[in-house]
């Protein structure tokens, strides 16, 4: 049977984006028209995901209300003569299942994960980090892909990697294939991860990206699982856990349309934001003639005229 279960960790607390992640989860900014899980909702319905458990947090009821429907705003658009913008709700409809639980202390991803253990069970799940979207509005079926893989391969663990340049390798997970002529392959046979090498000892370029297919076995290396820094238990480890005791792993890249958006930082937002809008059916067009005029108006500020 077809995987449709998704855990989807939101219960960060966006300290990176302060002040704007105060009184709202960093999960609920909006890129474009839309907050970021509904972008990460509307990825795994695509990819044939239908029942969703969210992993909160302390300040995250905004998410359990965006999902729900809201019969007070339906019933006051359709009064005021505003239905048109009904279709702007069209995501509550979608027939998906929505569950919460709470991580009630922040020991880290891998303990955001276990917390779904008594939802999931003995099932094979995906997981698709909250704060991460894949592709311009969405539009990625990676998560289907990996499912597939998963069934066909009979695997234990699939990861999602985006390969970045070498001087960023420090910052994320990095895959070991196999075999060092796999790193240019679409799919490969993952061997290992190493959490943020040095350039010189990265095994490849391919950095984990936020979407990952489990058999239910992740729970037991997790529950393995000592804490590193910070107290936290770490999902790379407990991968790295199933992977040698002989589970299977596979790695599956992006494709270059699939480009990852993590929204973790007011760099990163901001680039994601900038890029969503100027692709906006409605607006894209207006908005990229005036960034335009504000580029070419600030270049000849900096030039200012010759003595």
């Amino acid at each position: 049977m077809a995987i449709d279960l998704a855990v989807v960790p939101v219960a960060g607390q966006g300290t990176r984006l302060l002040p704007s992640t105060k009184s709202q989860p960093k999960e609920m900014l909006p890129v474009g028209r839309k907050p970021v899980v509904q972008y990460v909702v509307e990825e795994l319905a695509l990819s044939g995901i239908h029942r969703l458990m969210f992993v909160t947090g302390p300040g995250k009821v905004s998410i359990e209300n965006h999902f729900d429907t809201n019969w007070e705003l339906i019933n006051f658009l359709r009064e005021t003569g505003r239905e048109e913008l009904l279709e702007e709700l069209d995501f509550e409809r979608r027939s998906l299942e929505y569950f919460y639980t709470r991580q009630r202390r922040q020991l880290g991803l891998g303990h955001a994960v276990l917390c779904a253990k008594p939802l999931v069970g003995d099932q094979p799940f995906v997981v698709a980090l909250g704060d991460s979207i894949i592709g311009v509005n969405a539009q990625s079926d990676i998560v289907a892909r990996m499912v597939d893989r998963f069934e066909q391969e009979a695997a234990d663990v699939v990861v999602a990697f985006e390969e970045v340049p070498a001087q960023e390798v420090v910052r994320y997970g990095i895959a070991r294939p196999a075999t060092p002529d796999q790193a240019t392959e679409e799919v490969f046979e993952l061997a290992d991860l190493v959490e943020k090498p040095s350039v010189e000892e990265a095994p490849s370029r391919l950095a984990v990206a936020a979407r990952y297919v489990f058999a239910p076995r992740i729970f037991e290396a997790l529950e393995a699982t000592e804490a590193g820094k910070g107290g936290e238990i770490q999902l790379t480890d407990a991968i790295r856990k199933v992977l040698a005791d002989g589970g299977r792993g596979i790695g599956m890249r992006l494709q270059p349309q699939e480009r990852r958006f993590d929204i973790g930082n007011f760099g990163s937002y901001f680039r994601a934001f900038i890029e969503f809008a100027l692709n906006d059916p409605r607006y894209g067009e207006d908005l990229r003639a005036f960034v335009g005029e504000l580029v070419d108006d600030a270049g000849g500020s900096a030039g200012g005229e010759e003595d």
